[in-house]
């Protein structure tokens, strides 16, 4: 390409840019001045710069190239935008400034059509001065202009819009269909290759350090023998290491096509709409169906396993949100590391133009918060190499700042990075822009307003439920841990403001949210409970002291086991035992039907339409007074099954076993009751003391260890009183005990 060729792709790539250095400013931007919000002779704010203000900037750009200096470089800036607004009284502008910079014979050599096109670009009036679209239409650009395609502003991965809306098929659809090499991998992304090849036992630093493009050399050897103070070395020269090498080296795919030798074409292109079978087909299909019941930790670290779940992902993610189901049943299953990032993105709902949000938010001007994240960066990531770093700073603090900034309502809490750091983590190889998305959608999921400046009416429900799901799930270790004081407060605000990234190291974390995603709000409870029932025994034999320096350095917990034990305890729950007050308002579904939440599960209480059955909303003072969760009359249905109406959440056979006690009068639980109940009424249950008097009925309680014990009455101090008076009994330790209101007719 030669000079002018150049010239003229240079100035159609930059016929849209704008520049803000003053010799490159229009007039019209000079002669507008600064302009201050405050200052009172202004009415209202300049309009901002178009796109012919772009045009002049180009004009100046261009005539730079041609003359080979930079304009009004020896004079100071004031006398430059004088010198500019000058050039409006001057007939040629392009023969004034090359007589002024010393190169009007270099213009003046320059073809005719280019002199036109400075000219263009360099006149004065705005009204007179071509825009980009007119300018494009010059015929300096024929030649070239059949070389770029319009640009199009590419469709959002998280986007609901036609995504194939420019595809162009070849007028013979079977060209589509030839296949001559069977190359399958080649037509994989870069990506997707290296993440194969480091499973299949590649290691990047070996290569480089056989190819000595990484050589091992101790620090105090790089140093310098004298150093003067105006930094001038003496006596080494700089070592290679810290130069920059553009050395290629090739990866040999050897290793890698061996191991997937074995997986059919097919596998490379699944069947979304298959409802067989979710696993591609593959000479070792067998193989693959076992490992899938292998650990999750094992699975990762498998190479077939990986490349077939990373192409059905892949495939689906593409399609999302048409294919949001799929992506929910599959996130089931396991989500692959190298797609963590989008399939967390599409499991928490993230749609549209993320990017333009994310650019448009403010993340340069200086506010308080700064100092804090400042400081608590390196304070908490100075173990992750990547975070850790120059750049990791600087990344992390600008999606925080993006967070704060966009967040006005909210203030940074100290610790607030760590679950920013997995999400972070996990898109590093994609947007920051998505995890600034991601983060903004699972705070509110499951951190609502926990970020308020004033937050403790929050926390302390959060903490009362929690407290009262230990109870439900757990009784024995409930009234331990009543009993010798070791109250949520004490250890588990850590846990659910960082939600268990205070907990757990990362490679944890990642395989505790991939399952805490797909649940609702309530399921931080049901871990924090998991957690507990791994550390039971030595909680229930130790007392307040051992139990504050059990939890100070907190023992190796089964990652595993946990999400396990969670998801048993979650789907044994009833929805409304946590339902919170404070808790995310319901959502309200988009127009376009992708609001719509996925599964059961996922969805919470409050986003349930209310009906006369459903939970009322509960003051604090009487929530923390009550050691066992209410449920609703919904739930109490559903667990007695006396109707099969609504959804489903477990089979028949796994619904846990349930004891109704009424505690209403003879009379009332006479005119109707639920069938199999148990009547103590309350009027006669106490004792003066308060105690709850034993009697063939309380008696038969004792016959229903293990089973889940409602209370039910017309009035709910009554119920709560009773519940609370039997739970903390000596004898039914074993119990779980929930209260609802019911009303029957005679």
């Amino acid at each position: 390409m030669n000079r002018y060729q150049f010239l003229k792709s240079y100035a159609y790539l930059l016929c849209h840019c704008h520049l803000s250095y003053p010799s490159y400013l229009a007039p019209e931007v000079i002669a507008q001045g600064s302009f201050h919000p405050s200052d009172p002779s202004r009415d209202e704010a300049p309009l901002p710069s178009g796109p012919k203000t772009d045009v002049w900037s180009l004009g100046v750009l261009l005539f730079e190239l041609c003359a080979g200096r930079r304009l009004l470089q020896n004079i100071e800036i004031s006398e430059r935008l004088k010198f500019i607004l000058t050039l409006g009284c001057m007939d040629d502008i392009v023969t004034v400034l090359a007589e002024e910079h010393g190169c009007l014979d270099t213009i003046k050599e320059l073809p005719e059509n280019v002199l036109e096109l400075l000219r263009k670009c360099l006149t004065f009036l705005p009204s007179k001065r071509p825009t980009p679209a007119e300018l494009l239409g010059d015929p300096v650009f024929s030649g070239i202009s059949c070389h770029y395609t319009p640009f199009q502003k590419p469709v959002s991965l998280f986007s609901s819009s036609l995504r194939c809306a420019h595809l162009e098929l070849p007028d013979d659809i079977s060209d589509l269909c030839k296949d001559d090499d069977d190359d399958y991998l080649s037509e994989r992304a870069i990506d997707e290759v290296y993440h194969l090849w480091c499973l299949a036992g590649g290691d990047l630093e070996k290569e480089l350090t056989n190819k000595e493009i990484i050589q091992s050399k101790p620090p105090i050897c790089t140093l310098p023998n004298f150093v003067l103070e105006d930094g001038e070395s003496f006596g080494q020269g700089r070592d290679r290491s810290f130069l920059l090498d553009d050395t290629t080296v090739t990866l040999s795919l050897c290793q890698l096509r061996n191991r997937l030798k074995d997986v059919a074409g097919e596998a490379y292109y699944p069947l979304l709409e298959d409802e067989q079978s979710s696993l591609p087909q593959s000479n070792s299909s067998n193989e693959l169906s076992a490992t899938v019941t292998l650990p999750l930790i094992i699975r990762e670290r498998d190479t077939e396993y990986q490349l077939i779940r990373i192409i059905l992902f892949d495939r689906l993610l593409k399609a999302y949100p048409y294919k949001k189901n799929l992506v929910w049943k599959e996130a089931r299953v396991d989500i692959p590391p190298l797609v963590r990032g989008l399939a967390w993105a599409a499991l928490l709902g993230i749609e549209g133009d993320i990017q333009a949000k994310y650019e448009s938010i403010d993340k340069d001007t200086p506010i308080p918060t700064d100092r804090q994240i400042e400081v608590d960066i390196p304070r908490c990531h100075q173990y992750d190499e990547l975070l850790s770093s120059p750049q990791g700073h600087i990344k992390f603090r600008r999606v925080l700042k993006a967070w704060v900034v966009s967040h006005p309502d909210l203030v940074y809490w100290q610790g607030q990075s760590l679950p920013c750091r997995c999400v972070l983590l996990s898109h590093l190889v994609f947007f920051f822009s998505l995890a600034y998305a991601c983060m903004s959608a699972f705070i509110p999921k499951y951190l609502y307003n926990f970020f308020l400046k004033d937050n403790s009416h929050v926390i302390q429900e959060y903490l009362t439920v929690f407290s009262q799901m230990i109870a439900f799930h757990d009784p024995e270790l409930s009234n331990h841990l009543n009993e010798i004081g070791f109250i949520p407060d004490l250890y588990a605000i850590p846990w659910f403001l960082t939600m268990f990234t205070h907990v757990f190291p990362l490679h944890k974390i990642f395989h505790l949210w991939d399952t805490l995603l797909l649940g609702n709000s309530s399921f931080p409870f049901c871990i924090g409970v998991a957690i507990l029932q791994q550390l039971r025994d030595r909680l229930l034999a130790n007392g307040f002291n051992e139990c504050i320096l059990l939890f100070s350095d907190l023992p190796e917990i089964d990652i595993e086991r946990c999400v396990r034990e969670s998801i048993t305890l979650f789907c044994w729950t009833p929805k409304s035992a946590t339902y919170r007050q404070h808790a995310q308002p319901p959502k309200v579904a988009g127009d376009n039907g992708f609001g719509k939440t996925a599964t059961y599960y996922s969805s919470d209480y409050q986003d349930m339409p209310k009906t006369d059955l459903s939970r009322e909303p509960l003051a604090l003072c009487d929530l923390k007074a009550e050691v066992s969760p209410r449920i609703s009359a919904e739930d109490l249905i559903d667990l007695c099954e006396l109707s099969l109406g609504g959804p489903t959440k477990r089979s028949r056979a796994g619904k846990p076993k349930i004891v109704a006690v009424d505690i209403r009068s003879v009379e009332d639980f006479g005119r109707g009751h639920i069938s199999g109940s148990i009547n103590i009424p309350f009027n006669t249950a106490f004792s003066c003391d308060g105690e709850l008097l034993q009697c063939p009925a309380t008696g038969v309680l004792q016959n229903y260890r293990g089973r889940v014990i409602v209370v039910i009455s017309h009035a709910m101090k009554s119920a709560a009183m009773v519940r609370n008076q039997t739970h903390k009994h000596t004898s039914m330790h074993y119990y779980c005990f929930i209260s609802a209101l019911a009303s029957y007719g005679c």
